[in-house]
């Protein structure tokens, strides 16, 4: 579902405007993941939505007011994972293979993303993050993948 933001869809139902090129940036990344986050708590409900994915209420609130910067990619995807045909396991296999066959599209390594980024991650970290050895923030990986992205041919 995340990935699918840089694939023409922006939000949860795959409506949206196409994001590419120059405009793949971080900021509109984390804004087209927070629709994706926000419609599917609105379509399951607040307290439904955060029983099921397990998620702390709080979290869901927040990310219901927007602030969906600071969730982890599993737990984006566990909301999402409610009122999606996938379940999180899923949506985040398939959001690791986007990434890393993107890097392999991109020739990236690591090093290159971290020096490429804002968020304090280096290398090693950014690859245990793309492994799921380490959870990611979403605001972190909205700059992985703008870089991903931008550096796509």
């Amino acid at each position: 579902m995340f990935h699918e933001v840089v694939e023409g869809r922006t939000g949860a139902d795959g409506a949206g405007e196409t994001l590419d090129g120059d405009e793949v940036t971080p900021a509109a990344l984390l804004a087209a993941f927070e629709t994706v986050v926000s419609e599917s708590i609105a379509e399951g409900g607040r307290e439904r939505v955060a029983d099921a994915a397990s998620v702390d209420r709080a979290a869901v609130e927040a990310a219901a007011a927007g602030d969906v910067g600071g969730l982890t990619v599993t737990e984006a995807a566990a909301i999402v994972g409610v009122t999606a045909d996938r379940d999180a396991e899923t949506i985040v296999a398939e959001l690791r293979d986007h990434l890393l066959m993107g890097m392999a599209t991109a020739v990236l390594d690591v090093d290159t993303i971290a020096a490429g980024i804002d968020a304090d991650l280096t290398g090693q970290e950014v690859q245990q993050a793309l492994e799921g050895r380490a959870e990611m923030t979403l605001a972190q990986l909205a700059e992985v993948m703008a870089v991903i992205e931008r550096r796509k041919p």
